[in-house]
């Protein structure tokens, strides 16, 4: 398994970090300049989440690479009070924050793979991944 790095969500300086480290992964992986963007973008979004809904969390960065494919998995993680309506934050244009509502459909748009799980009560963790092509 590839080593992964990971950032504590504590406040916006965070933010900055995480975002900083994806673009150094991202580069080191061999994505484009368009497609560093993208992740980074995406890191933005994740960690923001964690800092305004659950005051802290961490986002995990790591080099994938399976079926003969390389790529980077962005794993955000928080144990703040979880999604009730998953269905509901997925859709373009909701937003609690008073944010443009990009937010996770923004974050699913930008990578290849995307996944998250979420109770109520104990947390949510996003996967996200872009690949290579």
């Amino acid at each position: 398994m590839e080593l992964q790095s990971c950032v504590q969500i504590l406040n916006e300086w965070d933010i900055v970090a995480v975002r900083q480290l994806g673009r150094n992964v991202a580069k080191e992986v061999g994505f484009r300049t368009v497609d560093q963007a993208r992740i980074t973008t995406a890191i933005s979004e994740l960690a923001r989440n964690i800092f305004l809904y659950a005051g802290q969390g961490e986002v995990c960065i790591k080099k994938e690479f399976m079926d003969g494919k390389l790529g980077l998995t962005i794993v955000a993680k928080d144990q703040g009070p979880g999604i009730a309506d998953i269905r509901r934050v997925m859709e373009d244009g909701y937003t609690t924050s008073g944010g443009l509502g990009a937010g996770l459909p923004g974050v699913k748009r930008l990578m290849d793979e995307f996944d998250i799980q979420s109770k109520v009560d104990e947390g949510t963790v996003i996967t996200a991944i872009k690949w290579i092509r």
